[in-house]
């Protein structure tokens, strides 16, 4: 057991330098998550031959998992946008409330009742964004693509529950990385255009950095959680995923030193936003117990 909790608290720590390699890498959002997708996909496919697992899907479902994999592609470029445009911190104080949008839509999308209680928590988030936006006006735009993303990455979280029930994780998670890149090619030269980016090739350290957010951030911490998850149960998993902001948050303010950059305002909000998604953790564990 000791080694399963290791093991998770590692992929978290995994997770959390996503947002570190975003910022060292020295190129746009675009090329970023596009190199990360093909690379992720590959090693991926490698570990699932080397595992022999099927890549058999029905082709109705492969439908769905493309559209997944197409918000996932979204959901990574409008966060590592915001950290372009922002910092590592800003953005994922922001992203911390991905958990409440998911317990907003998920009774949305499967037309089920909401509960009142998540809807006063989702105020407290909201009151925790505004505190960081009126303090760290600058990052405008960061903190708007960083709540894109966390509503797109509530999206994809929802709708991979429904898959993953029928179909292993590797496979989903393979046929979304491959749809995302798929699409990425298909929308870059529009991109380009309205952006002012160019495609890019990645120099030395580029190659390294990608290196590590594909195969360790991703394929890596991927495996490790399911590792994990065999000895460990779904909901711990998920109570413990949202220490990953915080892992973030620190990194960055220790390795790009941000903490010279935040203010009261940032701090205040950043501990509302994440006490308020622990408190709801905290009352979804209660209710499961009962």
């Amino acid at each position: 057991m000791k080694k399963a909790y290791f093991l998770m608290h590692a992929a978290i720590l995994l997770w959390g330098f996503t947002g570190i390699f975003g910022k060292l890498i020295q190129m746009n959002e675009g090329m970023i998550v596009w190199y990360r997708m093909i690379i992720s996909a590959a090693s991926l496919a490698v570990y699932m031959f080397w595992k022999n697992q099927s890549f058999k899907v029905p082709l109705k479902t492969l439908s769905v998992i493309g559209i997944t994999g197409v918000i996932v592609a979204l959901h990574w470029i409008t966060f590592y946008g915001a950290i372009k445009a922002s910092n590592v911190s800003v953005t994922l104080a922001c992203f911390s409330s991905i958990a409440l949008f998911t317990a907003v839509l998920e009774p949305m999308i499967f037309k089920t009742r909401h509960h009142t209680s998540e809807i006063l928590l989702g105020a407290g988030v909201i009151a925790g964004i505004y505190l960081i936006f009126s303090f760290q006006t600058g990052y405008a735009l960061g903190i708007l693509l960083s709540l894109i993303s966390a509503v797109l990455g509530s999206l994809f979280t929802i709708l991979n529950r429904r898959l993953m029930q029928n179909y292993s994780a590797g496979v989903v998670t393979f046929y979304e990385l491959s749809a995302g890149f798929i699409f990425l090619t298909m929308i870059l030269p529009p991109y380009f255009h309205f952006t002012g980016n160019t495609f890019m090739i990645p120099d030395l350290m580029d190659t390294l950095w990608l290196l590590l957010l594909s195969v360790l951030c991703t394929t890596v911490a991927f495996t490790i959680s399911l590792e994990a998850l065999k000895r460990i149960n779904a909901f711990t998993m998920n109570l413990s995923v949202n220490l990953e902001p915080l892992y973030s948050i620190i990194l960055a303010i220790i390795i790009f030193d941000e903490g010279k950059d935040l203010n009261a305002g940032f701090y205040s909000g950043t501990a509302l936003i994440v006490g308020t998604v622990l408190f709801h953790t905290w009352m979804v564990f209660r209710k499961k117990r009962a």
